[in-house]
Parts: C-alpha cells; sequence; structure tokens
C-alpha cells in the first residue's frame, strides 16, 4: 500500500510544503477546448484538470484519445487531471458504465495523463482494476466523494476517506456541500483529524459560498490542492485563479516549493 504523505507529478508535490492550485478546463466543442487550454497554459497552474464530461463528444475514444495528445502539446510539463464524471456525483457525461470505462482505460493507456479521478461510488472491481492500470502505466490515482445536497457527520468523512486509503489510491478527495457553517467547520474538523491517521493526500472541499474559506485555508486544515477558476468553474464557489494565487501566497510564506 501507498505510504507516502507526498505524491510527486511531474515536479509538483501534492501534499508538500505549499497548497498546489488547480484549475478546471471545462468545454464543450473543440474551439472553446482549445482557446481555454492556450489561456490555462499562460496562468502556469500547478495542474490542469480536463473535466471531460463536459465535451460534448466525450462519448468518442478517438476523439477523446485526440484531444488529449492536443492538449499533452499544448500544455507542456503541466499535469493533466483527467476527469470523466458521473452525472449521479455532479458530472455531465450521460454514458453507460461500460463506455466510461472502456474511454478512461484508454486514456490512461495513452500516456498522456498524468492523474486520473475515480469515484469511490464505482463498485470495487472497477476501482481495483483502476488501481492496477494506473500503477502499470505511471499515473497517480485519486480516488473522490462527491455529495452536492450535504455535508455528512464527521465520522462518516473520515470514514470515505480512511476508504480511499484502503483502495490504495494515491490521493483521496471529499467536496460536500454544506447548508450552514457549522457543517463547514464539520469538513474541517474531520479533515484534520484523518490526517493524523492517513499515509496518503488529502483534498478536500466544502463548496458553494458558504464553504469557500475551505479553498484558501487548506494548509491549515490538511488539505493539498485547491481548485480555482481558469476560465469556466467546474464547481461551486471557485475562486478566480489570481486572487486565490495571491492569499495563498500571503498565508503560506510564498510560493516556492
Amino acid at each position: 500500500m501507498n505510504k507516502s504523505k507526498t505524491v510527486k507529478v511531474k515536479g509538483k508535490t501534492v501534499g508538500g510544503k505549499r497548497t498546489l492550485i488547480c484549475v478546471p478546463l471545462a468545454a464543450q466543442d473543440y474551439y472553446s477546448l482549445i482557446m481555454q487550454a492556450m489561456e490555462l497554459k499562460k496562468l502556469d497552474p500547478d495542474i490542469i484538470e480536463w473535466r471531460v464530461d463536459y465535451y460534448d463528444d466525450c462519448a468518442d475514444k478517438e476523439t477523446v484519445l485526440n484531444l488529449l495528445n492536443e492538449l499533452r502539446n499544448i500544455l507542456g510539463d503541466i499535469p493533466i487531471l483527467y476527469t470523466l464524471r458521473t452525472v449521479e456525483e455532479g458530472g455531465m457525461a450521460k454514458i453507460s458504465n461500460e463506455l466510461r470505462r472502456e474511454i478512461i482505460e484508454a486514456s490512461i493507456e495513452s500516456g498522456f495523463v498524468d492523474i486520473v479521478d475515480v469515484e469511490l461510488s464505482n463498485d470495487n472491481e472497477f476501482i481495483k482494476d483502476m488501481r492496477d492500470l494506473t500503477l502499470a502505466n505511471g499515473t497517480k490515482l485519486i480516488l473522490s466523494y462527491h455529495n452536492f445536497k450535504e455535508t455528512p457527520g464527521e465520522d462518516e468523512i473520515i470514514k470515505k476517506l480512511v476508504n480511499g486509503e484502503e483502495y490504495d489510491s494515491d490521493i483521496v478527495k471529499v467536496a460536500v456541500m454544506p447548508n450552514s457553517k457549522d457543517d463547514v467547520l464539520t469538513l474541517m474538523k474531520a479533515v484534520n483529524e484523518a490526517g493524523k491517521i492517513l499515509n496518503i493526500p488529502i483534498i478536500a472541499i466544502s463548496m458553494g459560498e458558504e464553504g469557500q474559506i475551505t479553498r484558501i485555508a487548506c494548509r491549515s486544515m490538511g488539505s493539498a490542492v485547491t481548485f480555482a477558476v481558469g476560465s469556466n468553474p467546474s464547481a461551486p464557489g471557485q475562486i478566480g485563479y489570481s486572487e486565490i494565487k495571491r492569499i495563498l501566497y500571503t498565508l503560506e510564506g510564498g510560493r516556492d516549493d
């Protein structure tokens, strides 16, 4: 089982001294995707997440693979986080699980994906097969849990995070919706406690305006990566890249690894 509190991806350290900033690439058509990629490249974020499920032709494997090739050429050494999110967890792709799996597997095998995000809601066989495939191809695996309706209790959040490590993921992620200020504090406390027992980096987000503090208080609660808006947001409550970079620069005493 992975026993590293930090994960290296193309020279970036997930779980290191500073919070990494990831910006989403969420476009519906070819022109928008390429233009957004070029704009995000100029920002030079730590990670760029391609939300494949936003793309109109995301069910076409060859199209996705060709786009990955183009994105790799445009983005250079910026790590690509690949996400083909299910509708059940806030995604846009309305495709069969079988086709989704086929596309994700082919994308990992292409060599263009640095990190892949897979939901913990998938069945055991799917998750274990993804772990084997990512290990074979040198791709880092994020196992994630999303709840766009509410924030579970502290024990349940910790259980989800521990579950991710039990599957031998490289990173575990939880994103939940707060319905009160108490919910935000519940997430922060759960992540802090989970960090004492987990041996892999944690990404944690309380969504919406209420939870925006979790996008900048990452180091305090033990979250390794925050998500900021580059062009189009991929989740409610995301803050602009330049603003969040400035805030983290102040809070974390500089932006060197």
